[in-house]
């Protein structure tokens, strides 16, 4: 049975969906990894080297009783670990044990990860054959998340493989109608990402604004399917999810304990509660065993994620988000509706405050869990997407006036990519006989930012000040231009073209002006 398989990797949860042709699209139960109500697989991996070629995957650690046994067997979280840096998301918790995942190379997070989407995929029923794979990756980490989703899927034997933004796709299945607006607030286990997402059409047209990415040569747009389009407007996240106010929620109930799995669990299933009643119990057995009752009520919660900075963080998000839509002429009410996906999206503390930043738009999203893979599947095969810059790009020049090099922008934070017409530049000489041109580039750097760090253990979240607006070098070499005869002081020398492609690269055209002759194109690196 041929058809299109969606998989959703979560840092908590993975949602594995499926549609043939003329089908509707459903959420697949992988028995015994998978558990019901709804239908998802825990992200967790058992792993020893005894079982490295068949571990034990989601419902299985669950029903094991591992999930709550600390060690370097138990695999968790790694999907934020992958696409960034260690340093920027704080430390893996079981790094930090006697021999633990340091003393084991092939579990490293990315390792983590491959191995459970060939896991899923081989639990896949023995009817369904997968002519097309769509994945999905976080905004914050998209390029590098990307490449590693390019290695993985090389190991997996489908024709097709596509990669789109979870934002994008939570949207698209949304429903809603052409043309309006979807702030898209997903709260997963390791991040909170906000997007505000324009969809296709508005007044009887459809403009196909942006594009699919394509894997292995194979392009879904070439489909016979009508071509839906989606195009991110602004874009902002931050490396915190409910793993994190799971840590909290633990330190705060056990302020004299280390916050073990079995800990976390606890406090996990607390949070979990506390969305639907006022009051939760849990029970925890302590190392010293002995049993410990842990209550919280939501207030007291509340009142946690406040103190700790959640809300400040989310206005922070919410007010870049909301300048990029500014930048289109396009205020509060122009947004349709707001789509909270993720298991942090049923927070009442998190729904509450998007109904008061904006107040009159709805809420959407009855199935937060399934909302990214089921969007997932309608924006295949005949969907192109269009992404924004989250850092600009300058390009330095000399200033006669000031005798100094000035940075000059050339493509800004939120301006959407691949580019549909080439930026024109034209450089003058700075000296006479100047002979050749370098063409330096730079990326701004942000005034304010975030920064998730670690303190003994727990997350906490900083804002800090980046001083006077700074441009940071762009670390490939910077490409030298020969002109074709020596130059003269304040003569215009060079026509720049710079262009940015669908796979996210930085390319330069150039024109001799004197002689016409062209140079390029030359590829200056990705853009972010």
């Amino acid at each position: 049975m041929p058809g299109t398989l969606a998989i959703d990797l979560g840092s908590t949860t993975t949602v594995v969906a499926w549609q043939e042709a003329g089908a509707p699209p459903r959420i697949l139960d992988l028995p015994p990894y998978s558990g019901s109500n709804p239908t998802t697989i825990p992200s967790l991996l058992w792993l020893s080297h005894a079982q490295q070629r068949r571990p034990l995957i989601g419902r299985q650690v669950l029903d094991a009783g591992l999930a709550d046994q600390p060690g370097p067997g138990l695999l968790r979280d790694f999907k934020r670990q992958i696409g960034q840096d260690a340093a920027s998301v704080g430390p893996w918790p079981e790094r930090e044990q006697p021999g633990g995942i340091q003393d084991s190379p092939w579990l490293d997070p990315e390792a983590a990860g491959a191995l459970l989407l060939r896991c899923v995929w081989e639990a896949l029923p023995a009817e369904l054959s997968p002519d097309r794979l769509v994945l999905t990756a976080p905004i914050e980490t998209y390029r590098g998340y990307r490449q590693w989703l390019e290695r993985v899927s090389r190991e997996l034997p489908v024709a097709e493989v596509a990669l789109v933004d979870e934002p994008t796709a939570a949207a698209i299945g949304a429903g809603l109608p052409p043309g309006s607006r979807v702030l898209v607030v997903d709260g997963g286990g390791g991040t909170i990402d906000l997007a505000l997402v324009a969809l296709e059409g508005g007044e009887g047209r459809a403009a196909p604004i942006a594009q699919l990415l394509r894997f292995a040569g194979r392009d879904l747009g070439a489909s016979g399917q009508a071509l839906r389009t989606a195009r991110v407007i602004g874009k902002a996240g931050v490396a915190l999810g409910g793993r994190d106010l799971d840590r909290w929620i633990a330190s705060h109930l056990c302020p004299d304990a280390a916050p073990d799995p079995a800990l976390l669990t606890v406090a996990e299933a607390i949070k979990c509660r506390l969305s639907e009643s006022e009051e939760a119990l849990g029970l925890w057995l302590d190392p010293t065993g002995r049993t410990r009752e842990l209550r919280l009520d939501r207030p007291r919660l509340e009142k946690l994620l406040v103190d700790r900075g959640l809300v400040a963080q989310l206005d922070a998000l919410l007010d870049s988000v909301l300048a990029a839509a500014r930048s289109e002429a396009l205020a509060g009410p122009a947004i349709a509706a707001v789509l909270p996906v993720g298991g942090c999206s049923q927070l009442p503390l998190l729904r509450r405050w998007l109904q008061e930043r904006l107040p009159g738009v709805p809420l959407h999203g009855a199935r937060p869990i399934e909302a990214v893979a089921m969007g997932a599947l309608a924006l295949t095969p005949g969907v192109t997407l269009r992404d924004v810059l989250a850092r600009g790009v300058s390009l330095r020049c000399w200033d006669q006036r000031s005798g100094q090099h000035r940075w000059h922008p050339l493509f800004v934070a939120g301006q959407p990519w691949p580019t549909e017409q080439p930026l024109e530049v034209v450089l003058a000489c700075s000296q006479d006989d100047q002979e050749e041109m370098e063409v330096v580039l730079g990326e701004p750097l942000p005034q304010e930012r975030s920064e998730v760090m670690f303190v003994d253990g727990l997350p906490v979240l900083n804002r800090r000040r980046a001083g006077q607006p700074r441009v940071e070098p762009w670390p490939t070499v910077a490409p030298t231009l020969p002109l074709a005869s020596p130059g003269r002081r304040g003569e215009d020398r060079l026509r720049l073209r710079f262009h940015i492609d669908a796979s996210g690269q930085l390319l330069l055209e150039a024109q001799d002006l004197s002689s016409a002759r062209e140079l390029g194109p030359l590829s200056l690196g990705p853009v972010r």
